[in-house]
């Protein structure tokens, strides 16, 4: 029997689907990596997924897991027919525990809404989600906890990991498990921990119980804009280095501010070298007294001008212009290409220095828009692929950048995972022993092999010697 036949057998009618444009929809993510699909899946149910799952296992064909495809690494990229396993029906938040600030989810349920569920609620429970990436509005949970994400306000609260407790997961051979508890960590290993962050590489999460935060009692939001992204750069260091760890603070420079100004008209300006996006958040006396300390701090550093937001509608429209400066850029060129690495804080000025002279000397146009508190670099090489030879370029650029950055103490990536795009760069951060011990993990989650191979994890012929690589295991 075919493996459509097979995996047709057990989904609802119009959930299996070889068609050419489907296939080629979902043959890759947000990145530019292009891969192959075998089919595509549309399961509802976490026995749904079970079938597919061991339908694959039967036919030896491997699987991906995939939400609303913004991954930037190639993460859910299928390569050589893989069965593409769609998740975004799975969308019901299943239940929300306001007292244990608590919910359960299915894996296709977006970012935002779950917090936009919690707030429409029958009772006022002033709680939400603290992961908060760019994607926010359409990425998924799923999506979320497979790449460990952050976003903007996570430099406080701690990235996707902190924040889910448990995962009912569907392993590659259809098994299901639950990793973590509501309650009190578990005795042994933290199989939770390891499965968060691991990108589809362990097995499919069909329920996650995410961790709840309450809203805080005050916010303040400023943006002090800067002659030169080095002044900028130099205030993050010196606002931790006071005692003070915001709830978000956000960089944006020059060629970035001009394109979401363009876009939004919020004010920005458009003349600066550089903003700082800052947001803190508690107490009211806590709030007014580090706020008075950062605009002082800036003030020190060079900051032309301190600006807070008066009202609420002001402060969405400064992280309007902050969530949405990847779109923004289409207003420059079509195409971008976006790395996603973290160094640190100290580092930030010189490491900023060299990605402008890589961008020069690669004849690109570079905007940096990224975590600044955290050291997570969002670098983007804004281009136009109908320029020949400019892919070329753009790619010899982003190398040298994750080069330099790791040559800073920094590591491969912050929230965006390492998927296709970075794994061969995977051997500039860990030995050969390093390896070893995470294909073995990985090996143990996944002994056959199907569950998104050859992502991550580099090959042995690229790393040397791999002496404990688990025989047959697909990496």
């Amino acid at each position: 029997m075919t493996l459509i036949h097979d995996l047709t057998a057990g989904l609802p009618a119009g959930a299996v689907t070889i068609d050419r444009v489907d296939t080629m929809l979902y043959a890759h993510d947000a990145s530019d990596f292009v891969g192959r699909t075998g089919a595509v899946c549309f399961p509802e149910t976490t026995e749904q997924v079970c079938h597919v799952v061991r339908t694959c296992a039967k036919h030896d064909v491997p699987f991906v897991a995939r939400g609303s495809g913004t991954g930037l690494a190639g993460g859910a990229t299928p390569l050589d027919g893989a069965v593409v396993i769609v998740l975004t029906r799975m969308n019901r938040i299943l239940e929300i525990d306001p007292i244990n600030r608590m919910a359960w989810v299915e894996p296709g349920v977006l970012n935002l809404d779950l917090t936009r569920g919690v707030e429409q609620s029958d009772d006022l429970f002033g709680l939400h989600f603290a992961p908060d990436p760019s994607s926010q509005q359409s990425c998924t949970i799923g999506g979320n906890v497979a790449n460990n994400s952050g976003g903007p306000h996570c430099l406080a609260d701690g990235v996707t990991s902190a924040h889910v407790l448990a995962c009912e997961v569907v392993l590659s051979d259809g098994s299901i498990v639950l990793l973590g508890s509501e309650g009190s960590e578990d005795d042994g290993l933290d199989l939770r921990g390891a499965f968060v962050g691991s990108e589809g590489m362990f097995g499919i999460a069909t329920k996650i119980c995410v961790r709840l935060t309450q809203n805080p009692p005050h916010v303040r939001t400023m943006l002090l804009d800067f002659e030169s992204v080095r002044a900028g750069a130099d205030t993050v260091g010196a606002i931790i280095a006071a005692g003070i760890v915001p709830a978000a603070l956000e960089m944006m420079d020059k060629l970035c501010l001009q394109a979401v100004e363009a876009y939004i008209h919020a004010g920005l300006p458009v003349d600066a070298a550089a903003v700082l996006l800052v947001e803190v958040t508690g107490l009211p006396h806590q709030v007014e007294a580090e706020a008075d300390l950062i605009a002082r701090i800036g003030r020190e550093k060079g900051a032309r001008h301190v600006r807070v937001a008066q009202d609420e509608a002001e402060r969405a429209l400064l992280w309007k212009g902050r969530k949405t400066a990847f779109g923004a850029i289409a207003r420059i060129k079509p195409n971008y290409y976006l790395h996603d690495t973290v160094v640190p804080r100290g580092a930030l000025p010189e490491v900023l220095d060299r990605i402008y002279e890589i961008a020069r000397r690669h004849e690109l146009l570079v905007l940096n828009v990224f975590h600044a508190g955290d050291g997570n670099l969002h670098p983007l090489l804004v281009f136009d692929r109908r320029e020949p030879g400019v892919l070329d370029r753009v790619h010899a650029a982003g190398e040298e950048i994750v080069r330099v950055s790791v040559e800073a103490g920094g590591v491969l990536s912050g929230e965006h995972g390492i998927g296709l795009e970075k794994k061969d760069f995977m051997p500039l951060l860990f030995d050969d022993h390093d390896l070893s011990a995470q294909i073995a993990v990985r090996h143990a989650f996944d002994p056959i092999g199907l569950a998104n191979p050859r992502k991550v994890l580099p090959s042995p012929a690229a790393c040397g010697d791999l002496r404990h690589v688990p025989e047959g295991a697909w990496i």
